[in-house]
This record gives structure tokens, C-alpha cells and sequence, in this order.
């Protein structure tokens, strides 16, 4: 090879670039490469702000509705000046997220911004005309995890019924499903098990998010108020339907103090289930969810007989654990100061793990182990599950195959249903 005069010679050695190379197929090996998305609340904030401007708002939200630098959203729209807030609405937990589960949250004044708050988790579920006197505009930004059960949603949909009966015009700031906006499971709600732990007619685990939960509340199951309602999104930026929350760069927020991490989140939509039984869902534990016992059962037996089920996607431990009060999580969990026997679940692949089947696989487990000592808050099981059907499958002793046969003609209609609502 010929350089010209005056040309200095490069030598490149292509030992680090292989090495590079190899770590990085080592990398995608271990696990997928991290992606940055950006919440609608971000882009309201960097894009969007002279939409709102010169608006009253009133802001929906809690501690997970917050910026990337960890400004809470209602600190930085009450910072604004081209931004008039005049009320915050609280869900369940409260505006800044220290509330127990099913703790009454009174209505207050916020002490950082000295706006006024509304609970909707108290004697209100749904926000009153007096509430929303003087407000016209209704902003939405609470990080849902992809569960029916999950009361941040039933606030969604009975904040779009109060905003049409005000003709007050509803924002969404969209946010990520930690699940997916693919994993959809478990039972379709049936009409007559509706409630505050179900509020419409849809799965376990929906897959969808708050802004196309929104769209879908307000296009069927809203009726005349929701062909009225002046309802819109601001989408996420860098956000797919395939991602997870833990395929992603951003840090988890605890939704609830019994939500601590993604992990958490993702076994929810199964382990919840145990709420309606009389064993411990991890309430009173570091570990939430993905703890469970009671004093009747035996880790070691109830391992070996939930690998009978060929799961996958998680991994499971013999132990013992005794619930206790736990400040700013639980103050009085269920078998609190009793020695509990039980199994402590790690999930390997979020992809690969179903965690509402495997909730209910646990339950049935227990079940074929110990039928005279698992016993059922028949009402409350059924509400969560929204059916009745799932409580008698487990205790006929259908085989998991059939459970989950069962729910699929609902299912499949569903998935056809949210179609038109999709926006990722």
C-alpha cells in the first residue's frame, strides 16, 4: 500500500475492538440492552407546557408522578406562572404516597405548594361537582402496573365520569406498563363482581396503558358520558409495547408502599389473589408478594409440589417468615407476630414468568396440600378475581390447563376490543 507524501501510517490493533464486540453479545446474551423512554409528563413539561397555560388545572396524581430529576409534577406546575393550580385529587395512599393499603386518606392541603387536596380514597371516590368548582382542565399522571386491581385505575375511570358530567376537558401523561403492553391474563371481569377493586369489564392483567385505559373507558364502558368527554393523551416518547419496565433506563418509583420494586409489581396480578385467602401475601415482610405462608404449610412440600406445574420464568425457596408492623408499609398485616411457613419467589424472566397464572397455581398447590386449612373470603376472592368461577375451579380440583381454558373466549374478545385504543 502506497501513502502519499506527508500521509502518517495508522496502525489499528483489532484485539479491543473483538473484545468490545464480545461483551457486547455477552450483554445481549444476559439480558436485553437497557432503552430510555420519556413519560408524558415529561413531554408536557419540555414540549407541550403552552397547551395548558393560562389554564386552572387540576391535577390527578401521587409520589410516582414525578420528573426525571425526582421534581414532583404538582412542585413543578405550581412553580409555573403561566400555570394556575388550583386543586390536587389523591388516590389511594395520598398525593405523596404514605398512606397504607385501604387507608382512608382524608382531603388536606398540601404543605409544599399549599394548594388544596381532594381525596378520592375516603368518603369520595369520585370527584364532586364542589370538588371540581373553578377547575377546567383535568390532569392525569399516576404510574399504573398493569392489574385490574390496582385502584389507581378505578380513579381513572370515575375521574373521566365526573370530568363529563362538568364538561371539564380531561389530559392524560401517559406512562409505561410495567408489564408489557402485551402480557394480558386471567378472568374478564364479570358485571355483577364490579367495585372499586374492579371497576370494568376486563382481565387481571389488561396490557394496556393509563392513557389507552382511558380512551377504552371512555369509548365502552362510559356510555353517552364518554361520547361526550373532551378526552386526550400525551404520549410517551421511546415507549414500545414489548418493553418491561426493567428493559428500560428509568429507576422505579414504589407505586405503593407495597410495591417496592419491579419485581414486586410483577408478581402482583397473581399473588393478590391471596389477599382473599387465609394465607400471608408478604404484607409485614421486606419482601411483598413475593413472599407467601401461613403457619400450616411447609416450604419444602409446597416447592416440590408447585414444580409439578413445569412453570417457568421464576424460581422459588423454602422459608419461614413472621409478619410484623412495619412502618410507612404495613401497620397491621395479616397473621401479624405468627411464625409462617411458605415459599419466597424470585423472577428470573419477565418475559418468561406468568404471574397470574402462577398465583393462582400456588393457591391450588396449597389447596391439594392442605384442603381442610386453606379456606377462602369467598366475597373478597371473587371481587378480585371477578368471577365466582376461579374460587369453585380451584376447589373442584380442574387442572390448571382447564382454568386457564376457560377464561380465553373473554379474553380473545377483549384483545379485539382494545385494538382501536391502542397507541404504541
Amino acid at each position: 500500500m502506497v501513502f502519499g507524501e506527508g500521509e502518517s501510517i495508522k496502525i489499528f490493533s483489532l484485539k479491543p475492538f473483538f473484545l468490545s464486540l464480545i461483551f457486547l453479545l455477552s450483554s445481549c446474551n444476559a439480558g436485553e440492552i437497557k432503552q430510555g423512554y420519556k413519560p408524558g409528563a415529561e413531554v408536557l413539561i419540555e414540549k407541550q407546557i403552552n397547551s395548558i397555560t393560562g389554564r386552572n388545572v387540576g391535577l390527578v396524581t401521587n409520589h410516582t408522578g414525578r420528573l426525571s430529576d425526582g421534581t414532583h409534577l404538582a412542585d413543578k406546575l405550581h412553580e409555573l406562572k403561566a400555570v394556575n393550580l388550583v386543586a390536587l385529587f389523591g388516590p389511594e395512599h395520598g398525593i405523596r404516597g404514605d398512606a397504607d393499603a385501604g387507608e382512608k386518606v382524608k382531603s388536606s392541603v398540601d404543605e409544599k405548594t399549599g394548594v388544596k387536596i381532594f381525596s378520592l380514597y375516603g368518603s369520595d371516590y369520585k370527584p364532586t361537582a364542589t370538588m371540581l368548582k373553578g377547575v377546567d382542565l383535568l390532569i392525569y399522571d399516576i404510574q399504573d402496573i398493569g392489574a385490574r386491581f390496582y385502584t389507581y385505575i378505578s380513579t381513572l375511570y370515575y375521574l373521566l365520569e365526573a370530568a363529563a358530567e362538568n364538561n371539564i376537558e380531561v389530559v392524560i401523561l401517559d406512562r409505561i406498563n410495567p408489564l408489557s403492553g402485551n402480557y394480558i391474563s386471567g378472568p374478564v371481569l364479570e358485571k355483577e363482581f364490579k367495585s372499586f377493586v374492579g371497576i370494568a369489564e376486563i382481565p387481571v392483567a389488561h396490557g394496556m396503558t393509563t392513557g389507552e385505559l382511558a380512551m377504552l373507558f371512555a369509548g365502552e364502558f362510559l356510555g353517552e358520558k364518554g361520547k361526550k368527554l373532551k378526552l386526550s393523551v400525551i404520549k410517551a416518547e421511546g415507549l414500545s409495547r414489548e418493553m418491561y419496565f426493567d428493559s428500560t433506563e428509568n429507576e422505579w418509583v414504589a407505586t405503593s408502599p407495597n410495591i417496592p420494586k419491579f419485581e414486586t409489581a410483577l408478581v402482583y396480578p397473581g399473588i393478590c389473589l391471596f389477599e382473599g385467602i387465609n394465607i400471608s401475601e408478604g404484607r409485614g415482610t421486606y419482601n411483598p408478594f413475593l413472599t407467601i405462608g401461613a403457619p400450616f404449610i411447609d416450604g419444602e412440600k409446597l416447592a416440590h409440589e408447585i414444580k409439578k406445574y413445569n412453570l417457568s420464568g421464576f424460581d422459588i425457596k423454602p422459608v419461614k417468615f413472621t409478619p410484623k408492623s412495619i412502618k410507612g408499609m404495613s401497620s397491621e398485616p395479616k397473621l401479624k407476630g405468627t411464625e409462617c411457613g411458605g415459599l419466597e419467589i424470585t423472577v428470573l424472566s419477565a418475559k418468561d414468568f406468568d404471574p397470574v397464572v402462577t398465583g393462582i397455581a400456588l393457591i391450588k398447590a396449597i389447596n391439594t396440600l392442605y384442603p381442610k386449612d386453606l379456606k377462602f373470603n369467598d366475597k373478597w376472592f371473587d371481587k378480585l378475581s371477578g368471577t365466582s368461577t376461579l374460587r369453585k375451579q380451584i376447589l373442584a380440583g380442574d387442572s390448571i390447563e382447564k382454568i386457564v381454558s376457560s377464561w380465553q373466549p373473554k379474553l380473545s374478545a377483549f384483545k379485539e376490543l382494545r385494538k382501536k385504543y391502542l397507541l404504541y
